[in-house]
């Protein structure tokens, strides 16, 4: 373009797999004023636990939260932690910051007061919004930090400290987006630290709109008919782009569920909203099918379901789809990436594999050699990409392995096969080798899940009596079911007789439940741990 147009401006060029964003770009004020623009200020945008705003009343409550923090004194590129439950306060909030050139930080509601504690000194963050049922995880640092000037409490009580709702009414509806630049850090979001310390994630002003215009509108298919439903939260990157980014990108109407997404509460919303897109991972998709309240095809009005968090196994998409008659578009994404860059396409499905890549990224599969695989070999997933994270705040090192000039590194094992579809090997650091040939806990936990006695499979590695990796199963039965001796051998048979006899799990142990992330993914070097404190 001959010359960058003003932050005022939300236009931007799209020609698949290119997006041209201009220089002069503020993501809020884009994603707000198209839908002004093209008239919907009088459609609902959101609909949460207490009631609905229009795209009208979202722009207002936009400008009010940009407004708020302003007047406390925040100025572009300091920034502010949000941990809040998903109602409407936090898209106002989250985009009033960013309208602002103010930086959100957004975080897991799930955390712990030690993980607060060190995400807000390392951030630096000069204000805090957060829900008041959350309030508590907080109230003993409240005194301790030195950067944390505002504490400002969502809720009826503000505990001493400033009241969101105060705030907002106190404000004003108009605000001039701040001069912000599409390179300019936007928002972060940390990494769930499951391999160390959380990583502050850096993400630029032009990255969202990409994720939308490649992977929501031509792979999903969202459009402004489209009622979207997401059980993944807003603060994960995965429920940030379902259920902020896409739906305002074209003008679709969002449910918003505050509580946990526990199967009687996603049935409601899927009984009573009927949304036509539906976002889950892998673990809700296994607890909902498995539920006796499980509803029927006619009871939901959806059209199209994605998962990501974790490769969803075979054998769940296609029940899925057998009761509901809708896809499941497993796709992969991660923090460092914004959203999903490698996907399943509706009517291409093939349950088992990740699909193929999002328009616009590229993806090589390397070797420990350093060079491409070949077909069907096992290499490290690395990605291409417009939506690649700026880096990792305070963190060089980090920021140099895993970005690598204009590639990045997922942490991710795959393999592709010659019809050009992407398989989950498992994550780097899981990986088996047995008698010198690499096994896929993946691989393993999809041929235990296919057996109907098992809800949910985590395999790792665990040293037999001469020291030998071999792989060792943890097994979450569903209900009604007893684990016994039998039932273990006849798992160990079920799975020899649907891969090579090398990857059989040579100990099956039974288990109430596997310890996860909040986004649903297993965690497996919890169990490693508990595997080498038990043989110790």
């Amino acid at each position: 373009m001959s010359q960058a147009p003003s932050p005022s401006s939300s236009n931007h060029r799209t020609s698949p797999p290119a997006v041209e964003v201009p220089r002069e770009y503020n993501a809020a004020h884009d994603l707000i004023e198209r839908n002004l623009a093209a008239g919907r200020g009088s459609k609902i945008a959101y609909i949460d636990d207490a009631g609905s705003c229009t795209y009208g009343e979202l722009a207002e409550r936009v400008n009010r939260a940009a407004n708020a923090l302003r007047g406390l004194g925040l100025e572009m590129e300091q920034r502010v932690m949000l941990c809040h439950h998903d109602t409407i306060d936090w898209p106002s909030v989250f985009l009033g910051a960013v309208k602002a050139g103010i930086v959100p930080i957004a975080v897991n509601t799930l955390l712990t007061t030690t993980d607060y504690d060190f995400m807000l000194r390392d951030s630096r963050a000069r204000a805090l919004i957060v829900s008041e049922s959350l309030y508590p995880a907080f109230a003993p640092l409240i005194d301790k930090l030195p950067f944390l000037k505002h504490v400002i409490v969502s809720g009826e009580h503000a505990h001493g400290h400033l009241s969101l709702r105060d705030l907002m009414a106190k404000s004003g509806t108009a605000f001039d987006p701040a001069p912000t630049m599409r390179d300019d850090a936007c928002f972060w979001l940390y990494s769930s630290g499951s391999t160390g310390a959380p990583k502050g994630t850096v993400h630029i002003h032009a990255s969202p709109i990409q994720t939308a215009e490649l992977y929501a509108r031509p792979v999903l298919g969202i459009r402004e008919s489209d009622i979207v439903f997401s059980a993944a939260k807003l603060f994960f990157a995965y429920g940030l782009g379902n259920a902020l980014t896409f739906p305002l990108s074209v003008g679709a109407t969002t449910i918003l569920m505050a509580e946990r997404p526990t199967p009687p509460a996603v049935f409601r919303r899927l009984k009573e909203r009927r949304p036509t897109i539906f976002f889950g991972v892998p673990t809700l998709y296994a607890g909902l099918l498995a539920s006796p309240d499980l509803p029927g095809r006619d009871d939901v009005a959806l059209r199209v379901c994605a998962s990501a968090g974790e490769a969803l196994p075979a054998s769940i998409g296609e029940c899925w789809t057998r009761h509901f008659g809708v896809e499941i578009l497993d796709g992969i994404g991660s923090t460092e990436m914004l959203h999903i860059f490698l996907s399943n396409r509706p009517g291409e499905v093939r349950y088992g594999t990740t699909g193929k890549p999002v328009p616009g990224y590229r993806i090589r599969l390397i070797g420990e050699d350093g060079r491409e695989v070949g077909p069907n070999e096992i290499g490290e997933l690395h990605i291409h990409g417009p939506s690649a994270a700026a880096g990792y705040w305070n963190n060089r090192e980090k920021t140099r392995s895993t970005f690598l000039g204009e590639w990045t590194r997922a942490g991710d094992n795959y393999s592709l096969d010659e019809d050009g579809y992407y398989t989950y090997a498992g994550r780097s650091d899981d990986m088996l080798k047995v008698g010198g040939i690499y096994v896929s806990p993946f691989e393993v936990e999809a041929a235990l899940m296919t057996n109907p006695a098992v809800l949910e499979a985590a395999v790792i590695g665990q040293p037999d009596k001469d020291q030998l990796i071999k792989p060792k199963a943890y097994v979450v039965l569903k209900t009604g079911t007893i684990g016994t001796k039998e039932l273990a051998e006849e798992l160990k048979a079920h799975v020899k007789s649907r891969l090579a006899p090398y990857k059989y799990p040579r100990w099956v142990e039974f288990v109430p439940e596997l310890p996860k992330t909040a986004t649903g993914k297993i965690q497996r070097f919890v169990l490693r741990n508990r595997a080498g404190t038990t043989a110790g």
